[in-house]
């Protein structure tokens, strides 16, 4: 038998586990989830992981940006769009948010230009509230509960935690940053898990067309401890076509053009536009 595909995620995929109860799995694949996004693709370059399951910018910064936090490039490729955001937005306390503590994974991060993004609507500048590196979503909705921030980006299940406690959805990225695309599957050598991508876009495109409804509550509440109620509507969520799942698993250029446009308004200068090229890969 085939070895374990290594995957490193940052929020359990249901969309996984939907696959593999549906016997599309090859081989087995261990899920790894990771503290922050530098420390996802250190690992994927040291070669402990076979693929990931990332944001795009991740990928835009470390194939096509020389300054990112790891100080490396490498031909990363995207195999698979795999949802437009599953509900990415702007959650607070409630109240006045100047001078209030914003986290994020790692401020040069997607999910970071976004916030920068949502807040400047807001009428939010920079320098009115505070940026706190705390890592990936879980631990960030962590953060949130127990008033170590007191906004952050929240999606993908973390963010029906999150209003069930209380706490309010302030922005939204599709209202703002539409079209969005929030994760991809990628990796280095893409021959060897291009079956994953297959597999996961199959699945991904039956829950869009209303198949396997209670394999997905039930992996909701197994992997995300979402009571029923709202892994019921976690599934409403992926099949949101403007937030949900992306059922054909392709990489359209009009979001690429969102996340390169966040990229170089919000992130680091650079000499000439690296970036361009990533506008190709759609």
């Amino acid at each position: 038998m085939a070895p374990p595909l290594r995957l490193g995620s940052f929020t359990p995929s249901v969309l996984l586990r939907v696959t593999r109860r549906l016997g599309r799995l090859e081989t087995e694949v261990d899920e790894t989830l990771v503290p922050s996004s530098p420390a996802q693709f250190r690992t994927l370059l040291d070669g402990g992981y076979d693929a990931v399951l990332t944001s795009p910018d991740n990928v835009l910064a470390y194939r096509f940006s020389p300054i990112n936090p790891l100080g490396v490039n490498a031909p990363i490729e995207m195999l698979a769009a795999i949802d437009r955001g599953l509900g990415l937005a702007l959650y607070a306390r409630g109240g006045s948010l100047r001078g209030a503590r914003f986290a994020v994974d790692v401020p040069g991060s997607g999910f970071a230009f976004v916030m920068y993004a949502l807040a400047e609507s807001l009428g939010l500048a920079r320098d009115e509230y505070e940026i706190v590196a705390l890592g990936s979503t879980p631990t960030r909705l962590a953060a949130l509960l127990t008033g170590d921030c007191d906004a952050t980006m929240l999606n993908a299940g973390n963010e029906l935690h999150a209003e069930a406690a209380g706490f309010a959805r302030v922005e939204t990225t599709t209202a703002v940053c539409g079209p969005y695309l929030g994760t991809v599957l990628a990796a280095l050598a893409p021959a060897d898990v291009a079956w994953l991508a297959t597999a996961l876009t199959t699945t991904a495109a039956e829950i869009v067309a209303g198949q396997h409804d209670a394999l997905v509550v039930a992996a909701a509440t197994e992997a995300l401890g979402l009571p029923e109620p709202l892994a019921v509507r976690y599934l409403h969520r992926l099949r949101d076509p403007d937030e949900g799942l992306v059922p054909d698993g392709r990489i359209d250029r009009p979001a690429l053009e969102t996340l390169v446009g966040l990229r170089r308004r919000f992130g680091p200068a650079l000499e000439g536009d690296p970036l361009a090229a990533a506008l190709a890969l759609a």
